[in-house]
C-alpha cells in the first residue's frame, strides 16, 4: 500500500502490529472527509473476493442467498448484496483488514471511552454494489444536516465521527465507470450548495460530478476510499459497458445498531476470529432465565 512518511504508530495485537498511520493521513482527512487507500488490497485479495461473488447466483432485491440478501435503494442505483461479509473467508478479512483498521478506529476516536465499551468498532451495514450502464446514484449528505449517525466532530486533540465508510474497488474505475463523487470539505460546510438539488438523490437530473465543488475518484481494483459519511457524496453515472463492483463497509462505534434488520448468522459467529466478531457482535446479550 502506497501512504507517506510514517509518522503516528498504533499498535494492536496480531496482525495489526506495527501498522501506521500518516500526518498526511490525518490532515487530508480533517481537510477532505476522504483519504484514497491506493493498493489497499493485493491482486490476490481482489481475485479472491471476485471469485467468490461469482459463486453467488444471481439475485433481485428482496431474494436470499443463505444469509446474502438482494438490495436496492432505488431504480437506478445497482443491485446490492447486503451481509456480504456472510460470502466466505475473503470477505470477513475485510472486517479488520490492515489497510485500513486503524485509521478508521482513530477517526472514531473512541479509545479510552464509552464509545469503546464493547469493542474497537461496530459494522452497521457491509454490502457488494454491482452497477451497469445508466446507473448511479445522486449526491446525498453534507455536514449541514448534523445527522448524528454520520457526524464529524474534532474534539480536546481527537476525531470522533460516527460512521466511516471504507470503499473497495472490486474492478477499474476510471472515465465513464461510474466513479464515487465527493465534495471535498463538505463535513464541516453551514449551506448547501445552491444547484444541490439538481445533483441528489431523487432528483434523477444532472449527472453528480458535473455539480461544481465536486469531484469524482477513480480507483484501480484493489485501492479503498476511507470516508466520513456526512461528505456530501454520491456517484457519477456509469456511462460504459461492463460492470462496477464495489464492497462498502461502514464502521462506527461499538454501541451502534444495525442500519437495516440483519444480524450475522450464527454460522458466520461461529467461524470469525474473536475479534472480527466483536466488531460484526460486539454486545453479549443477557440471557433471560424467567424465576417470578
Amino acid at each position: 500500500m502506497k501512504v507517506g512518511k510514517l509518522s503516528t504508530c498504533l499498535i494492536d495485537k496480531g496482525r495489526h502490529n506495527n501498522i501506521m498511520i500518516t500526518d498526511m493521513d490525518i490532515y487530508l482527512f480533517d481537510l477532505q472527509g476522504y483519504i484514497h487507500l491506493e493498493e489497499a488490497l493485493t491482486q490476490k485479495e481482489v481475485d479472491g473476493l471476485n471469485a467468490c461473488v461469482n459463486k453467488i447466483p444471481s439475485l433481485s432485491p428482496g431474494q436470499w442467498y443463505g444469509h446474502i440478501h438482494g438490495h436496492t435503494y432505488g431504480d437506478k442505483d445497482g443491485l446490492n448484496y447486503q451481509q456480504i461479509y456472510e460470502a466466505g473467508e475473503p470477505f470477513e478479512e475485510l472486517i479488520d483488514h490492515p489497510s485500513w483498521f486503524h485509521r478508521v478506529r482513530f477517526f472514531i476516536g473512541g479509545e479510552g471511552s464509552f464509545d469503546e465499551m464493547h469493542g474497537p468498532m461496530f459494522i452497521d451495514e457491509n454490502l457488494l454494489n454491482f452497477r451497469q450502464s445508466g446507473e448511479g446514484i445522486g449526491l446525498h449528505n453534507g455536514g449541514k444536516l448534523g445527522i448524528s449517525r454520520c457526524q464529524f466532530r474534532y474534539l480536546n486533540g481527537k476525531f470522533h465521527c460516527n460512521q466511516i465508510n471504507i470503499l473497495i474497488a472490486l474492478t477499474d474505475i476510471g472515465p465513464g465507470d461510474g466513479g464515487t463523487v465527493i465534495v471535498p470539505g463538505s463535513h464541516k460546510s453551514n449551506f448547501d450548495n445552491p444547484d444541490f438539488g439538481q445533483f441528489s438523490m431523487g432528483a434523477r437530473g444532472k449527472c453528480p460530478s458535473l455539480m461544481r465543488g465536486a469531484i469524482e475518484i477513480h480507483l484501480r481494483a484493489g485501492d479503498a476510499l476511507l470516508f466520513v459519511d456526512c461528505c456530501t457524496h454520491g456517484s457519477a453515472n456509469r456511462v460504459n459497458d461492463g460492470q462496477r463492483r464495489t464492497a462498502v463497509y461502514r464502521y462506527g462505534p461499538s454501541w451502534g445498531n444495525f442500519r437495516h434488520g440483519y444480524q450475522p448468522s450464527p454460522e458466520l459467529l461461529d467461524r470469525l476470529t474473536p475479534e472480527r466478531r466483536q466488531i460484526v457482535w460486539p454486545q453479549t446479550l443477557i440471557p433471560r432465565t424467567p424465576q417470578v
